[in-house]
């Protein structure tokens, strides 16, 4: 155990897919995946101060009225699973200021768990390792590890077993996001049903994150990249939620490279070549009425801030 702290500011970005291959469901019934992952700089901050129990409380830009602020909540899972591995009985106030879309595709929930885990582990003194953080956040959710790692990194297994992916440059996003969000176990359902009416479309091998997303990547090259974009989920997303389409086709006639329905949906991800691009893409979208983001990648994962 080290030495406590009387409050904790940690933030922990959001991501995007850009490249995701989805095989056969495993014994766990879990989906086999392979994908390629870029945090973005859209982040979630967590304060956190020392209090008698846990508790946690939403604000920012992103509606979060829905959200539970119980156990069913991953800060508060988070939480207690780490009092439950080292023993600890004090407690935290938590607030959390969203900005990443939920229920979005984009990992706002695992980028809270990751927040939660480094803020307490900093907060109560405990001091835990990168390791540890890491298979904790693994428990939580297959997107946790890589929101407290961040960058850019290929996730197979469940997505939680990382290997770093070198990028260079910087990637510019504009995101379209959705008012209503989708459950990400309905979304890999639709696909498995339409694998089922589609049975030459049923994965043999596991997936691998295609060539030409790595290559893109390491050139730093947007162009080569909106080129190998690919999202297995996308159809299913795209079936389930017609719409989505038509935003697709509205950020491409407006200058995107491409576009890509991030993770399970429904936020939708546009590349742009560069800054301007992004501007007047954004511009685009929101006279269109759609609410929009606009973030870099690759960002840093989830990192202590401030301590007091």
């Amino acid at each position: 155990m080290g030495a406590a702290a009387r409050s904790v500011h940690v933030r922990a970005p959001g991501k995007v897919n850009v490249c995701m291959r989805v095989g056969q469901v495993q014994a766990d019934g879990y989906h086999d995946v392979a994908t390629a992952y870029q945090a973005v700089a859209l982040f979630e901050e967590l304060h956190a101060e020392q209090a008698d129990d846990l508790s946690v409380a939403f604000s920012g830009p992103i509606a979060s009225a829905s959200l539970p602020v119980d156990r069913r909540n991953i800060v508060l899972r988070a939480a207690h699973l780490l009092q439950a591995r080292t023993g600890f009985r004090g407690g935290a106030r938590m607030q959390v200021v969203k900005r990443v879309p939920i229920a979005g595709g984009m990992g706002g929930g695992s980028a809270d768990a990751a927040a939660t885990l480094v803020a307490l582990d900093a907060l109560w003194g405990i001091g835990l390792g990168r390791e540890e953080l890491l298979s904790l956040g693994a428990e939580l959710g297959a997107d946790v590890p890589f929101a407290l790692t961040g960058g850019t990194a290929i996730g197979t297994g469940r997505g939680d077993k990382l290997s770093p992916a070198l990028a260079k440059g910087t990637f510019q996003w504009v995101i379209a996001t959705a008012e209503r969000g989708m459950s990400t176990p309905e979304v890999y359902a639709e696909l498995d049903a339409h694998r089922e009416r589609h049975a030459e479309l049923c994965p043999t091998s596991p997936p691998t994150v295609d060539p030409d997303v790595l290559q893109a990547l390491r050139a730093g090259e947007p162009r080569m990249l909106a080129e190998a974009l690919h999202n297995d989920l996308q159809a299913a997303a795209l079936h389930m939620r017609p719409e989505l389409a038509a935003v697709l086709e509205l950020g491409e006639r407006n200058g995107a490279l491409a576009g890509i329905v991030s993770g399970s949906g429904p936020s939708i991800a546009f590349l742009a070549a560069d800054l301007d691009n992004a501007l007047s893409l954004q511009i685009a979208l929101s006279a269109a009425r759609h609410t929009v983001l606009r973030a870099t990648g690759p960002a840093p994962g989830a990192r202590l801030i401030a301590s007091a």
